[in-house]
């Protein structure tokens, strides 16, 4: 006979989009944060009664023909979903944290970053092992300006074509010889199970990934920023690892129309952050890194999130409107 779910004194309805690794994503979470409520996480009906899983579909899983700075920037990812949260009908959000804008609505927190995943991007070809290997002039897809630039920077002369969709529609575009390579997260592969795929992986200091990426992000109502269940799902490390990414890219007033890469790693208790933006095209780079000790500090967030406000502002003087689309 079944167990039967307890009687939960707390439901956190969570909301996601519906893509396949979305699902995966908030399917892994709601297991998480089950059982953070004191549900089985393997018993699906506990999991179900506390912490049922709310699909909404957003404007950047319907619009799949055009780039996302066409349709409202990355927010189109979000807006949907922030709106339930808002209203009411949702209790939480599990989204990529790099799918988020720098600011969020008014009375909206990242409440949670659980332990952020491979940050790095993955290049996957029929073509070639690298991105240095590809043929000249050879296609590359991707959505990302900040692919393209840095894409660019290190072969310009690639044809760099816009390719959205999911992580099997690009897949299948590849396989079709749409394009000999594309660029994906690794973070995404490997919660698909798809981690075999890649030719290899771009180097993160090379190449900076979009600020916070491989890390999910649990939004919530600023009310709840602080309940029991989201302070035993936050991971110390990563909150502040991308504090520092994401301070860069609020400095650098960051959208999908600015090409800019962030990545943050501890070494020991030195946090090392690289920041850097392009132009489109690739021609120009600004990059610019530093770190800080985060021995005993009472607030390590907040000094990461300034050493990448610093290290974001002076790429931001420097680069003046080079990097404006």
């Amino acid at each position: 006979m079944p167990t039967q779910p307890p009687a939960p004194h707390v439901q956190v309805r969570i909301g996601a989009r519906g893509s396949k690794l979305s699902l995966a994503q908030a399917g892994h979470m709601q297991r998480r944060i089950a059982a953070a409520l004191g549900a089985d996480p393997a018993d699906l009906a506990q999991v179900e009664a506390v912490a049922p899983l709310i699909v909404i579909t957003t404007t950047g899983d319907r619009v799949q023909d055009r780039r996302l700075l066409e349709i409202g920037g990355k927010g189109m990812f979000t807006k949907e979903i922030e709106e339930a949260l808002l209203g009411g009908r949702i209790d939480c959000a599990v989204h990529s944290l790099k799918d988020i804008p720098a600011l969020l609505p008014d009375g909206l927190c990242i409440a949670a970053i659980p332990e952020r995943e491979d940050p790095r991007d993955a290049f996957l070809s029929l073509k070639a092992e690298r991105l240095e290997d590809l043929p000249r002039n050879a296609v590359l897809g991707t959505a990302s300006l900040r692919r393209q630039a840095q894409a660019l920077h290190r072969r310009p002369d690639l044809d760099v074509q816009m390719l959205r969709g999911n992580v099997d529609t690009r897949l299948a575009k590849l396989e079709a010889g749409v394009a000999d390579a594309i660029l994906l997260a690794f973070a995404g592969l490997k919660r698909l199970g798809l981690d075999h795929l890649p030719q290899s992986l771009i180097d993160p200091v090379e190449c900076p990934p979009a600020p916070g990426q491989g890390a999910l992000a649990i939004e919530t109502r600023l009310a709840d920023c602080e309940a029991a269940w989201v302070r035993a799902i936050r991971h110390g490390p990563s909150v502040v690892a991308v504090a520092a990414e994401r301070g860069a890219l609020a400095a650098l007033e960051g959208s999908c129309k600015t090409a800019i890469g962030a990545y943050a790693r501890f070494e020991g208790a030195h946090l090392k952050l690289i920041v850097e933006a392009l132009s489109t095209d690739g021609q120009k780079r600004f990059r610019h890194a530093g770190e800080a000790d985060m021995t005993e500090l009472a607030d390590p967030e907040a000094s990461a999130r300034a050493l990448g406000l610093s290290l974001g502002l002076a790429v931001k003087a420097e680069a003046g409107d080079a990097i404006d689309v």
